[in-house]
């Protein structure tokens, strides 16, 4: 497997940082503060035991003792060579981390001479790492979607892995660069559009204040100047950018952007008891339910992906895991196709 040549610690650290951000970004199914946990004063005293003043850390340090303990964590094993090929460090300055690190945290990892390498001690616990399964397997997932490469990530035993692929939604660059500069420059731009639901494509003037991804596309939300109303426009159908002008709505009164619609999920019904609490299980739920805060410019497209637009009695709970509990107070805001659709 190719690696990190040495000599280039700064597009290397670059790269993961990137990594980073776009981990942290991925939409995730549940959000983190409705997954199962202990109780969160204890866990937040015993963090703050555990960690060391970051304040005294440089950035690139503090990376590299992250990437120290996933290698422990995840694959069981760390050496001096680990830091210096993803990172492209000297000899000396692995050296020096890993004599920082077990400062830090001497009970954590002990070294194995018939491996060369370090190893989890049984009582690690870790002060840079966040454990988190998705950290993992979306970059498992951004491998297999072609987004990071092999020698960027983190994981260095990679498991068999493949991924459902999706149809490659193309978004123009130029297209991209117009709408970005727009958000900027908080401006108009005529824009060449095709709609499904007319023949051919027809100019219009929108206003750019977002843009926003539901899980297989990307939009920008902007106010049409034709419609006279704030709406979701596909980057994909935007065919050209002729002319830009200042803007004259105002975002604030995106009301569908800024109010939200709060989705409450349980385990289908029907379900036997043991099959409902794996389901709970599965999407962290609390109580036999969990709660999705969704912007009401994208409930649309969140009740669709979950299935949740169908009425669960005519959807056999083997296919359908999950129900909606509040459709009541969900339905108002739903089209009309989509509130029979769930009647």
């Amino acid at each position: 497997m190719a690696r990190a040549l040495p000599g280039a610690p700064a597009r290397v650290e670059n790269r993961l940082y990137l990594l980073k951000s776009y981990l942290n970004a991925v939409p995730r199914g549940i959000p983190a503060s409705h997954r199962q946990r202990s109780d969160p004063s204890e866990e937040a005293s015993s963090v703050a035991r555990r960690r060391p003043n970051r304040s005294n850390l440089r950035w690139g340090v503090e990376q590299r003792l992250e990437f120290l303990e996933f290698r422990l964590y995840w694959e069981g094993r760390m050496n001096r060579g680990d830091l210096m090929e993803t990172f492209g460090v000297s000899i000396n300055q692995a050296s020096t981390d890993l004599n920082r690190y077990m400062r830090l945290a001497p009970e954590n990892m002990i070294y194995d001479k018939s491996l060369r390498s370090y190893v989890p001690s049984s009582t690690f616990s870790p002060m840079f790492l966040k454990l988190d399964s998705d950290r993992y397997l979306n970059q498992l997932r951004s491998v297999s979607d072609g987004i990071l490469e092999e020698e960027n990530a983190w994981i260095r035993a990679f498991p068999i892995f493949d991924g459902v692929p999706s149809p490659e939604r193309i978004v123009q660059p130029e297209t991209l660069r117009f709408v970005l500069e727009s958000l900027r420059n908080e401006s108009a731009i005529k824009v060449r559009y095709q709609s499904l639901s007319r023949p051919a494509p027809r100019s219009r003037w929108i206003e750019p204040h977002a843009i926003g991804f539901d899980g297989f596309r990307w939009h920008v939300r902007a106010y049409c100047a034709e419609d006279q109303t704030f709406k979701d426009f596909l980057l994909a159908r935007i065919l050209g950018v002729r002319d830009s002008r200042p803007r004259a709505s105002d975002p604030r009164q995106d009301v569908d952007w800024h109010e939200y619609v709060e989705l409450e999920i349980g385990p289908h019904p029907e379900l036997s008891e043991t099959q409902q609490q794996v389901i709970a299980l599965d999407y962290g739920m609390q109580d036999g339910s969990v709660t999705l805060r969704v912007r009401r410019a994208f409930l649309y497209y969140a009740v669709r992906r979950l299935g949740l637009h169908l009425d669960p009695e005519t959807q056999k709970p083997a296919n359908q895991h999950i129900v909606l509990l509040n459709r009541g107070s969900v339905e108002e805001f739903l089209p009309a196709e989509d509130r029979r659709e769930m009647a």
